[in-house]
């Protein structure tokens, strides 16, 4: 239509009208850009705050699980600590105690990370989406963090566990598994830290029982040093968490505190 025009006018050579048209055909493409660049700028702020929100609640689940692995992890320590020092002479326990908490030392537990938007939008090119400065940083901080990991595989390739699996009859191990055994708690649930791995236990097993594992226990030369070093592995890694990597910690904190 516009072409037709212009064609008409070139003809009849009104160059008053050429320009008028000129000037229209300048001010809609102007505007159809502008049109199209805020369509886009709309379209990158819908999405950023889709992806901003995706990401808070991620690392909310990520630290809940983060605090989550750090009282699991110091009740380990406790009942690992407590062994070596019943099997020292420092604080002696019954049998039975010295046993559950013999057992409990050779826990571990990781848990699934929730690093699914963070992974999206670094393989997509989309990490510029987020806006918010402090919880970039938190997560690239959060998801860089391999200390939750080498705990798991620490505990998994212990000594100390080896040991133990190796010295108890399976019969017993299973007993204190089902009796003493970590319990589930629901994600995001604060309250029931303590109620995972340190909690009171009867194993169920016969006094005969009892006596051979801890003594079987007692009688095997490695078993104090194994212990000892499950120890030190533990609070090494308790804290790069809490001292190395203070701010992922608090960053942590300060995200549980917002309103999803």
């Amino acid at each position: 239509m516009i072409l037709r025009r212009v064609i008409e006018h070139v003809r009849e050579q009104n160059w008053t009208a050429i320009g008028i048209d000129f000037c229209i055909v300048v001010i809609g493409v102007f505007v159809g850009i502008q049109v199209s660049n805020w369509n886009e700028t709309r379209l990158s702020r819908d999405k950023s705050a889709v992806f901003t929100e995706r990401l808070k609640d991620d690392l909310r689940k990520e630290g809940w699980r983060y605090q989550f692995l750090l009282a699991y992890y110091r009740d380990v320590r406790d009942a690992t600590e407590t062994t070596a020092d019943a099997l020292s002479g420092k604080a002696p326990l019954s049998n039975e105690a010295f046993l559950v908490n013999a057992y409990r030392a050779t826990q571990y537990k990781q848990g699934a990370g929730r690093r699914a938007t963070y992974d999206e939008l670094i393989s997509t090119g989309g990490i510029g989406l987020i806006e918010d400065r402090e919880l970039l940083q938190l997560a690239v901080r959060a998801y860089s963090l391999t200390t939750l990991e080498n705990l798991a595989k620490e505990g998994i390739e212990s000594h100390y566990r080896q040991l133990f699996r190796m010295t108890i009859p399976n019969e017993t191990q299973r007993a204190l598994a089902r009796q003493c055994g970590d319990r589930y708690i629901l994600p995001g649930d604060f309250r029931g830290f303590d109620q995972v791995i340190d909690y009171p236990c009867e194993t169920g097993l016969s006094e005969a029982d009892i006596n051979a594992a801890v003594d079987a226990l007692r009688s095997a030369p490695q078993t104090l040093p194994y212990l000892r070093l499950r120890v030190a592995d533990i609070e090494t890694r308790l804290q790069d968490l809490t001292g190395n990597n203070r701010d992922v910690f608090e960053g942590f904190l300060e995200i549980a505190k917002e309103q999803p």
